[in-house]
């Protein structure tokens, strides 16, 4: 099994149920009984400013989130004038039915490039600590926000954030599950190959997570970590269900950046990337079924019985989706499951492994949501209709299944390049 370390530490999707980067390994028996528009934005009126156009447009900004009830809210500091705010939100908040003078406002204590300079600083120096999972700073609680494994972890941070000159009241530590990559068994034969449905490399099993063409190429995209060697190309050969089952190959891995280390923040001694992500070309194209997604009858039901599909007609490259917003993912092993977003550009420590995937997205729900398997599954909003948005790659979770991670799709495409994903 593999996994992440102190940033978050997550277990990636692949065959494992922890917030790390794991794939549990198989041994196939044999299959159970269950049977062209550019990679680009939706609307911008529709997306909120990024926090760091906020930052630039509304002094005193502090974080802007979605509340519990679903109520978009900001964070200003004491005396700020809330105008600013509100035009600058104004396209969003409208889309959402919501007048901009009804923005929400909450008083913070701490601006948003300050929340940012104690962020890179928890990066580079609380990661280092053993047992620490994640470092983020937080919108929703105008805090920098720390995951660590264990109280030994959660003293030392303490510790070390208050001799770096970080205020105590500007700091969250709570108790995080390590985060793992994620792999397990789940056999459906499916042709044309729709998102969410397994493949099998190697001894292990993982999710597509959505299909994509890359100039003439027809390919699907999956986890970095469901190939036989994360980061680098080794042609891994994608089979579909099980190769004990049909040992045809349906697709070769063509595309995997290598990580990277001492720059873009990347804490020392590790390896970083802005994606667990890999591109694989399928052997004939016409297996491809490109913006679709296989549907099972509910969200969070565990179901696994293919009753539809989504069809993708948007992508949002924007990555500017707020805390607090819900999305969905459908993995082999977990179906169609939906949580809320609770971090937005966490730098994310692999459990057991000296890799941190840099701005990365974390979901959180009451129920599982995610498990072994379910690696590389594709994110997307607006599960509501058949019509949805895609929005980043599925690549970890906690052991319980109750917290998942994705690479947003801005980060995706940093990394693979332009892709035509409906």
């Amino acid at each position: 099994m593999r996994s992440l370390r102190p940033v978050l530490r997550v277990t990636a999707a692949a065959g494992a149920a922890v917030v790390l980067a794991c794939s549990d390994q198989i041994i196939p028996t044999g299959p159970d009984e269950q049977g062209t528009a550019r990679f680009g934005q939706i609307p911008s009126s529709m997306l909120p400013p990024r926090h760091d156009d906020l930052d630039r447009l509304v002094p005193g900004y502090g974080g802007f989130f979605l509340d519990a009830a679903g109520r978009p809210t900001v964070y200003l500091t004491r005396g700020s004038d809330p105008r600013p705010a509100q035009r600058a939100l104004a396209g969003y908040l409208n889309s959402r039915g919501v007048a901009p003078a009804n923005l929400q406002v909450r008083e913070g204590r701490y601006a948003w490039a300050r929340l940012q300079n104690w962020k890179d600083i928890a990066t580079t120096e609380a990661l280092d600590v053993p047992g620490a999972v994640f470092v983020d700073a937080d919108e929703s609680g105008n805090r920098v926000r720390i995951g660590v494994e264990n109280i030994g972890a959660f003293s030392w941070v303490r510790g070390l954030m208050a001799a770096l000159g970080v205020p105590d009241d500007a700091v969250s530590i709570e108790r995080a599950d390590p985060i793992l990559q994620i792999a397990t068994l789940q056999n459906v034969v499916d042709r044309p190959v729709r998102a969410g449905v397994q493949i099998h490399f190697g001894g292990y099993v993982c999710s597509v997570g959505f299909n994509a063409n890359d100039g003439t190429q027809r390919s699907f995209v999956t986890a970095s970590h469901c190939t036989n060697k994360q980061g680098g190309v080794e042609s891994t050969r994608y089979y579909q269900p099980l190769s004990s089952i049909d040992g045809t190959v349906v697709a070769t891995e063509v595309e995997d950046p290598t990580y990277f280390k001492n720059k873009n923040g990347c804490p020392r001694g590790r390896v970083c990337r802005w994606s667990d992500a890999a591109r694989a070309n399928y052997a004939n194209s016409a297996n491809q079924a490109l913006g679709v997604i296989a549907r099972t009858s509910g969200p969070n039901n565990m179901s696994l019985d293919i009753v539809g599909s989504f069809t993708i007609t948007g992508a949002d490259q924007s990555n500017t989706i707020p805390s607090g917003a819900t999305v969905d993912k459908v993995g082999r092993t977990t179906g169609w499951t939906s949580g809320q977003v609770s971090a937005t550009c966490a730098n994310v420590a692999v459990s057991g492994t000296n890799i941190v995937q840099l701005c990365q997205t974390i979901v959180t729900s009451s129920g599982r949501i995610v498990q072994g398997g379910d690696s590389g599954s594709g994110m997307f909003q607006g599960a509501g209709g058949n019509n949805v948005t895609l929005v980043g790659l599925l690549w970890g979770g906690n052991s319980p299944g109750t917290m998942l991670v994705y690479s947003p799709l801005q980060n995706v495409q940093r990394d693979l390049g332009t892709l035509t994903v409906f």
